[in-house]
């Protein structure tokens, strides 16, 4: 079937996506609401960083901020955010939005993918019905429902939305076909046929908790490590050397994914009568950690002899992980938090994050490099390749003799740092 494609939500995974669909089908769309977003990409400018000048200038892509640009199309994809709201609840909003968006330009015959990461049951139980209310089209007749998770790693060259196996789904069997050819056009990798778009759903978002829950239990071992005056680094050096030890390491859970999806579960299983406490314990410990290296960066500044109150401390990185301009659930900013109510100065830099947008999300200041001085501390929070690349010598320039240095990613050498340094990482 010759289908127009129209991907709704190009940010980090719908953009790449897009692409991918215009190399092959003519006359693809790719919708935003946001107009600086499509001013930017039309000045072939991606702000996530994901995508190169020469691919955007290379495209047969139409963006758009026109809802009425979707009218023709009879192949919807959903890309947009799946976000939580204050108190750790689905926030389907964006979700339900870009339904009602697409809504009036499905006719007889369409199929809508959706790619955001929902607890099992939303895209059949939510989108559909809300879909044919606004369409006034008969759900699994006039069109029909997909399910594909996105499984776009932001940062990472290797594992493309091409090179990666694309998990397809739908209501029914040709339906699921229909999908399945769609994507096999454009992933090389192939694509795994879901036994049902519920199976598909539960499978992104497993994906996602599961990694929470490993990288809480190495949180919770830098913990108890830390008490036992040990250095995680070395500890997981030595266990690694074992063919079944899993590689995770202790950090900052944020971003868009890990530090969320997994509430999406949460939620769905408190709503059928089971409290999964594994999971929640999982995201309390991951949640605290930023509190947790702040703790130790004020203790080790104590313990250095420097004062508390007013003492400046140079924070590298905010973005919630390395390489990546994204600021999205970034956990940098509980440290940020903490310090200043210790009486401390935070001073942030980052290289690739926004300053307007971290002005905006969190009420932080951005600093150039230069201007982190006179620190008691440095906290390396983000291992950008930036900053690897600075002699280490030169990304601590502005440390104080007899300074604290926070490495919340092992990033640096401690055998290397000038005599009387206090060192600690996570």
């Amino acid at each position: 079937m010759n289908e127009k494609i129209a991907v709704i939500g190009l940010g980090y995974v719908g953009l790449p996506v897009a692409l991918a669909f215009a190399a092959c089908r003519a006359g693809t769309v790719g919708f935003d609401i946001d107009p600086r977003r499509i001013a930017d990409l039309r000045a072939f400018h991606d702000g996530t960083g994901e995508v190169t000048q020469d691919k955007l200038r290379d495209t047969s892509l139409k963006v758009t901020d026109r809802p009425e640009d979707l009218e023709g199309s009879t192949f919807f994809v959903v890309t947009v955010p799946t976000p939580v709201t204050d108190n750790k609840q689905p926030d389907l909003q964006p979700l339900e939005s870009a339904c009602r968006t697409i809504a009036p330009y499905l006719t007889p015959g369409s199929v809508v993918v959706f790619e955001s990461t929902v607890y099992p049951g939303v895209t059949e139980e939510v989108c559909g019905p809300l879909l044919a209310e606004i369409s006034g089209l008969t759900l699994g007749s006039d069109f029909t429902l997909g399910y594909s998770p996105e499984r776009i790693n932001p940062g990472d060259q290797v594992h493309t939305f091409e090179a990666i196996v694309k998990v397809v789904a739908g209501q029914d069997e040709a339906t699921l076909e229909r999908v399945a050819q769609a994507y096999e056009a454009v992933v090389t990798a192939g694509v795994h046929r879901a036994a049902s778009i519920k199976v598909a759903e539960a499978a992104k978002v497993i994906e996602n908790t599961q990694r929470d829950i490993n990288i809480a239990l190495m949180n919770e071992l830098s913990i108890i490590f830390d008490r036992l005056d040990i250095r995680s680094a070395d500890v997981l050096a030595a266990a690694r050397t074992k063919w079944n030890f899993l590689p995770f390491s202790p950090g900052l859970v944020g971003g868009h994914c890990i530090g969320v999806d997994p509430y999406y579960l949460t939620a769905k299983a408190q709503a059928v009568g089971y409290n999964p406490e594994v999971i929640l314990s999982g995201r309390r410990i991951n949640d605290q950690m930023g509190h947790f290296v702040a703790e130790r960066t004020i203790k080790q500044i104590a313990t250095a002899g420097m004062e508390i109150r007013g003492a400046r401390i140079g924070i590298l990185g905010l973005t919630f992980k390395e390489d990546v301009p994204d600021l999205r659930n970034s956990r940098v900013p509980d440290i940020i938090r903490e310090l200043a109510a210790f009486g401390a100065v935070p001073l942030a830099h980052d290289p690739l994050a926004d300053p307007e947008q971290a002005r905006h999300e969190y009420d932080c200041e951005l600093h150039a490099f230069e201007a982190l001085h006179d620190l008691s501390a440095v906290v390396v929070a983000v291992p950008h390749r930036a900053f690897k690349l600075k002699a280490q010598s030169e990304l601590l320039s502005g440390l104080r003799p007899g300074g604290t240095v926070i490495d919340v990613k092992s990033m640096l050498d401690p055998t290397e740092l000038p005599s009387g340094t206090h060192y600690w990482s996570l």
